[in-house]
């Protein structure tokens, strides 16, 4: 697998497993297994001398991931306990840049005060580097090779409708899937139909303020407006995560644009899911109306035929 790293003031470089630096070691962290990048080196930015000691400590964020406080938790404690090595930085291990521990840390630690605990000074984003000042790492600034086995891609390759300047039917569109497919979102027409048949667990209109294809999972980040039906999962009108079911973005939904959204729900892990089947509209007033009476059909009880009553 090759992989591309470019950063501000270092050249954008490709290399082979076989070229890799001797100082630098396979990732072997279970939760850092799935970044895009696989060598890592020891000591990390928390002073941890073995990944054996790193495993142990990462390991206390495991509830802190499930919550789905923030996309970019994930990337940044990995580039903190598992940092990338690269052969032209094998001095030093890389940082993450200091706008993805801020956002981890705006996600999460809202999370962290419910259980009375504080974002750790060890992870102090004030320690790390300005992307536009020094040498660091974000999800933007890290793209992997294209091949069968890619993940991390862009956002808006994978969701043209995020990005004006590509257009759907370009013949660049070449952006893949988790099994190497070309990405092809199915439609889904939105009407009584298709409401009765798939019976979803949830309706909200909300505005989308990110959409990230970086990390562990897929993500949108919305504001939610107003909530036309729950069932399972508590929706309150604040910012909510959605969490698609494969990196090809599938329904498309464009930042900055407000929407009609239908999926379902993880009542376990309590998550609003964007998988097969679910419908993003752009908002229209009337769409109200039309949910409101669609769900009075689907809670309705099913009409008896006119034998059967005999």
């Amino acid at each position: 697998m090759l992989l591309s790293v470019c950063l501000l003031a270092a050249s954008c470089a490709l290399w082979p497993p076989a070229v890799r630096a001797a100082s630098c070691e396979p990732v072997r962290i279970p939760l850092c297994r799935s970044m895009p990048w696989n060598m890592t080196k020891m000591p990390n930015h928390l002073h941890h001398s073995t990944q054996d000691n790193a495993v142990l400590a990462i390991e206390q964020f495991e509830g802190l991931l499930g919550t789905g406080c923030s996309p970019d938790l994930l990337f940044f404690l990995c580039a903190m306990y598992a940092p990338i090595c690269t052969i032209d930085f094998q001095h030093e291990p890389i940082k993450p840049c200091k706008a993805v521990c801020e956002r981890a840390k705006s996600g999460c630690e809202p999370v962290m005060k419910r259980y009375n605990h504080s974002w750790p000074d060890s992870l102090a984003c004030s320690e790390l580097p300005l992307y536009d000042r020094g040498v660091c790492i974000s999800p933007e600034a890290i793209v992997k090779a294209e091949g069968p086995d890619s993940y991390n891609q862009d956002p808006s390759r994978c969701n043209p409708e995020s990005n004006p300047d590509f257009p759907m039917d370009s013949n660049n569109f070449h952006c893949r899937g988790p099994n190497g497919d070309r990405c092809r979102c199915k439609t889904v027409r939105m009407g009584q139909k298709t409401y009765v048949k798939n019976n979803y667990n949830y309706v909200i209109r909300a505005r989308v303020k990110e959409v990230r294809n970086r990390g562990l999972e897929p993500t949108a980040v919305v504001d939610v407006k107003e909530v036309l039906k729950s069932s399972l999962v508590n929706i309150p009108k604040e910012t909510q995560t959605l969490y698609y079911s494969s990196s090809c973005l599938c329904p498309p939904l464009a930042p900055g644009e407000e929407y009609l959204i239908m999926g379902y729900e993880n009542e376990e892990r309590s998550r609003l899911l964007l998988i097969d089947g679910s419908i993003a509209q752009k908002w229209k007033d009337r769409m109200r109306k039309k949910v409101k009476k669609w769900d009075q059909i689907l809670q309705s009880p099913p009409r008896q035929s006119r034998r059967s009553r005999h």
